[in-house]
């Protein structure tokens, strides 16, 4: 099955799917092995490796290490053209539509696509909205976007349904890692039902229950990371995972 028929499974079956971030800037390899069991064993359907900005040479052995514990499937989610590998089941081709800088919108994209045809990368085409989130973060620093206002959902919504229109396969709608609040609601909601493609949330997600709300509002898939890196977080992965699956399996009484 493709990465991407899978992810679709996942929301059929689960009604959301819960997608962990692993920065391998942040974590130590020695430890990726432990975090890709426990997040497995916890509830969460695939792994998103990149970062907005890699301060060391460790993305390629970050990703074999994590590739050789994980049992659902590892998708780039990249930072730059630095941070793609063979090594992986997929990669976001993801297009920051409202950035100012035209070579994060397909620019990268022409030097990348040589480079994931020879990888035979599977390639899930997705546009990447930054929404407003009350601080200034990497991704929209790195980004150079303008992030859509928090109360004009209108605006994503119209962003969303063009990206739909150029036959992306994904809506990203991030407020950032770190961020101090999460995409609103109202703007989750107003976005998917603008479009007949997943919608993917993340940043700033802090608890189940936005999760759930957030999942609840319309969101195919929730992202999480920054959260779990600290040191006690991680044992709340469980918690998210049934939070974010709104969709309960139906028991059969015989």
């Amino acid at each position: 099955m493709k990465t991407f028929e899978y992810l679709l499974d996942i929301r059929g079956r689960k009604g959301a799917g819960f997608l962990l971030l692993l920065d391998p800037d942040k974590l130590a390899n020695e430890n990726l092995g432990n975090i890709v069991k426990h997040a497995q064993n916890s509830g969460v359907d695939a792994f998103l490796v990149g970062s907005s900005l890699m301060t060391r040479d460790v993305f390629e052995k970050s990703l074999g290490e994590i590739k050789k514990h994980a049992k659902v499937p590892v998708i780039i989610f990249p930072g730059s053209l630095f941070q793609i590998s063979g090594q992986a089941d997929a990669i976001l081709f993801l297009s920051v539509l409202a950035s100012r800088n035209t070579d994060l919108i397909v620019g990268n994209h022409v030097h990348a696509a040589p480079l994931i045809r020879q990888h035979k990368l599977e390639t899930i085409a997705m546009a990447y909205l930054l929404v407003e989130s009350g601080k200034l973060t990497s991704a929209h620093f790195m980004s150079d976007s303008f992030p859509i206002p928090r109360e004009k959902p209108e605006i994503a919504a119209a962003y969303a349904m063009a990206a739909e229109m150029f036959g992306m396969k994904l809506v990203y709608l991030e407020a950032g890692s770190g961020a101090n609040e999460s995409v609103p609601g109202e703007m989750v909601q107003k976005v998917a039902r603008a479009v007949n493609i997943p919608v993917i949330v993340g940043g700033g997600i802090r608890n189940p229950e936005k999760a759930r709300e957030l999942a609840q509002a319309g969101a195919s898939f929730i992202v999480t990371g920054n959260f779990f890196e600290h040191d006690g977080n991680s044992n709340r992965l469980r918690e998210f995972a049934k939070a974010v699956h709104i969709k309960q399996p139906v028991t059969t009484v015989v």
